[in-house]
């Protein structure tokens, strides 16, 4: 069983690389796009200073700045989290809750 597993990973990766390497017949790339959050315009909509904001999801107020004034951008878990705030609030406050 076990041997049946590697020998399917093994498969997969050396699809991968060779995927990477140009060879485009031993695989297929799958893209999904996540939104861009305007995450001043999110904060704004529930009321909420930067301070109060980032204090209320867990973020770090320095971070959330950043954000904002465009010198980074959310990736990732965080923009996950951010698309959750926006839409279901008061649900991420939920789960955030001590």
């Amino acid at each position: 069983m076990a041997g049946k597993a590697f020998d399917k990973i093994m498969d997969g990766l050396t699809d991968a690389l060779a995927y990477a390497e140009g060879d485009k017949s031993r695989g297929k790339a799958h893209e999904v796009e996540v939104p861009v959050i305007d995450v001043r315009a999110a904060r704004k909509e529930l009321g909420l200073t930067q301070e109060k904001f980032a204090e209320a999801f867990k973020i770090s107020a320095s971070t959330l700045r950043k954000w904002e004034q465009g010198t980074r951008q959310p990736r990732g878990p965080a923009r996950a989290l951010l698309m959750v705030i926006e839409k279901e609030p008061e649900a991420v406050r939920r789960a955030l809750a001590s």
